[in-house]
């Protein structure tokens, strides 16, 4: 299993950022989710975010939000989500699962980390977990030996990040800005900063997502954030394709970029 630590080591050795890619489960369809996962690892992404499909996505833009809907509309659970974990971590890419508290919280936490493990996942992003409320959700998590990520934002005080990444053992999500998932015309200025303040207070490798949709942009986060996170890009790129091969193409090609972008 390819670990966290490995993807970040190997990419820092290469004086590159690592490129993060990011699909719900279940979307385009079952087992197209997989396909669709290897085609991202294939055109050079590090590491993949699994979505797990919720109905009440607070963090998700329209393009997120419309894949998710469409996921569960196919009728995807967690089992389904496990699964697509274990397809994908499969391919050799470090493989996380993005989810919201609720759905752990219900399946049970020591299950879903157990679990987790089990199907080859190698941690979770949390983006409404709190670190006041963190504490039972990360020791479940050293029990079955996957990594906790939370998110910093730019509003973050110095004691909020430290609090925040003192959660953090696989990475930090920085966002770029204050507001929901969606590619952008530019990367939110303050992004650079939030790196800066934020590696003040760890050695954890320091991602950052929200708005990265090109490989110029891809390469502009590089040059400052040791993980560059993509998600609604390659999400848009499937919806407006004619069928799932074309889509997998798509972003294919796209990835390509981004992976060329990560390494100037």
């Amino acid at each position: 299993m390819t670990t966290l630590q490995t993807v970040f080591a190997k990419a820092k050795a290469d004086n590159r950022a690592a490129l993060v890619g990011y699909l719900p489960a279940g979307f385009p369809s079952k087992g197209g989710d997989v396909a669709a996962a290897a085609a991202l690892v294939e055109a050079g992404c590090d590491v993949i975010e699994i979505g797990l499909p919720y109905s009440d996505p607070l963090m998700d833009g329209p393009t997120i939000q419309d894949a998710v809907h469409r996921s569960l509309v196919n009728g995807t659970r967690i089992a389904d989500v496990l699964r697509t974990v274990e397809g994908v971590a499969a391919t050799g890419a470090a493989t996380l699962v993005m989810t919201y508290w609720n759905p752990i919280d219900k399946y049970g936490a020591e299950r879903f980390a157990r679990d987790l493990a089990d199907a080859g996942g190698v941690g979770t992003i949390t983006p409404d977990l709190t670190p006041e409320e963190s504490e039972p959700w990360r020791a479940a998590s050293a029990s079955a030996g996957i990594d906790t990520v939370f998110l910093v934002a730019p509003s973050s005080t110095e004691q909020r990040i430290k609090a925040v990444v003192d959660c953090c053992t696989g990475f930090v999500y920085a966002a770029s800005l204050m507001g929901v998932t969606g590619a952008r015309e530019s990367v939110n200025v303050a992004a650079e900063g939030l790196v800066e303040r934020t590696r003040a207070h760890t050695d954890l490798p320091v991602c950052v997502g929200l708005g990265v949709g090109t490989g110029a942009q891809a390469a502009e986060v590089a040059a400052y954030a040791d993980g560059v996170i993509v998600g609604s890009a390659f999400i848009r790129r499937i919806l407006d394709a004619s069928d799932e091969a074309e889509g997998r193409a798509s972003i294919a090609t796209l990835a390509r970029d981004m992976a060329s972008g990560v390494r100037r």
